[in-house]
């Protein structure tokens, strides 16, 4: 097994899609022994699982939970695990026979958690949706755009993954911590719409602070300020420009010739909102001037807060990247590799993602 942090914590996993499996990946990438509970109709022999990036460390077994026997072996690995993390709508797992309590009653520090967009409880509970519906529920997606276009949505990011998986984790984690204090395990309710919404607390300051506006676009962060943007180059890339502050704002003018005809002293100051169109009309223009590659070797290894927008495979060879391993190849396929980083404990991917119930024989004496 990893040398990981959270090596010898075992943990189960029911199978699912989104969410659920990230948050298993992170706690396997971590050290723990996670088994993921699959499906008969998951794809038994499959091959093609053996890609799945999300489910790498992971052993897996199958169990038919309309079965008697499915449940019983479900019930077994509980009496010998830390945690299990599920993400069925509520209700779900009891009407199994696998509800927090039944499994709390076979081994109580046991900690049970539950990952759903809307949490366990409220008016929209039983309701199904999918990451776009949580994000846009909670103001998140209405931020995100350009003005006087639809709202962007980010990806599965904000929702599944920042509001979801991450929170689920967070959740294990401290409600392991507590349960070396206590002896008693928990059930951690993790909702994609509070996670979501606890994400947003920055903005919630702006907003009580006149800071922000509701307008979508027309703000420092979501694209509305010339100095925090993304701008096309010669050859039809892109930069990615983050000049928040001031001097980095400054060095970002100096190196890159911005407005040389005028004074010094005009040049480095920052533009006031009302003079953000024609600043950006004017960025827009130079950056239009040189290539990506040319830009960046200009601007890139300086506090300019200037990097090239890159593709997956390009992001994967980046130097800096390269230089920390940010991304790994494991069996023929390039992949993230574990974060964060651990002096004393290093993470690691254990093992390549399973072929359902591939790991029967060795589960079944837990």
């Amino acid at each position: 097994m990893s040398g990981g942090p959270l090596a010898g914590l075992r943990v189960i996993e029911m199978a699912g899609i989104g969410p659920g499996p990230f948050a298993g990946m992170l706690l396997a990438d971590l050290g723990a022994d996670v088994i993921r509970v699959d499906r008969p109709s998951s794809g038994a022999g499959d091959e093609r699982a053996r890609r799945d990036v999300v489910n790498r460390g992971k052993r897996s077994v199958i169990a038919d939970l309309k079965t008697q026997a499915g449940v019983d072996l479900v019930l077994r690995l509980v009496e010998s695990s830390d945690a299990l993390i599920e993400g069925m709508r509520p209700g779900v797992m009891e009407r199994l026979g696998l509800g927090p309590d039944v499994c709390r009653e076979r081994n109580p520090r046991l900690v049970y958690g539950r990952m759903t967009g809307w949490g366990q409880s409220g008016p929209l509970a039983h309701v199904a949706g999918h990451d776009i519906n949580y994000i846009a529920l909670t103001g998140a997606l209405w931020a995100m755009g350009r003005p006087g276009e639809p709202p962007s949505p980010p990806l599965n990011l904000v929702g599944d993954y920042g509001g979801g998986a991450m929170f689920l984790v967070v959740g294990v984690l401290a409600a392991l911590l507590e349960r070396a204090s206590s002896g008693e395990g928990q059930v951690v309710d993790a909702a994609m719409v509070d996670g979501t919404a606890a994400i947003t607390a920055l903005f919630s300051a702006l907003r009580a602070t006149g800071s922000w506006t509701d307008q979508r676009g027309a703000n420092v962060l979501d694209g509305g300020a010339p100095y925090y943007d993304v701008y096309e180059c010669a050859d039809g890339r892109y930069l990615s420009v983050g000049a928040i502050e001031p001097q980095f704002y400054a060095e970002l003018v100096r190196r890159s010739g911005f407005r040389s005809d005028e004074t010094e002293a005009e040049r480095l100051r920052q533009p006031a909102r009302e003079e953000w169109p024609q600043y950006r009309a004017d960025w827009a223009a130079l950056f239009r001037t040189r290539t990506q590659a040319e830009w960046t070797a200009l601007l890139s290894e300086h506090d300019t807060c200037v990097q090239p927008v890159l593709d997956w495979d390009e992001a994967t060879d980046h130097p800096h990247l390269r230089a920390r391993a940010t991304f790994i190849e494991r069996d023929g396929i390039v992949q993230p590799a574990p974060a964060p980083r651990f002096s004393r404990t290093p993470p690691g991917v254990v093992r390549r993602p399973p072929v359902p119930g591939e790991h029967a024989g060795e589960v079944a004496g837990v």
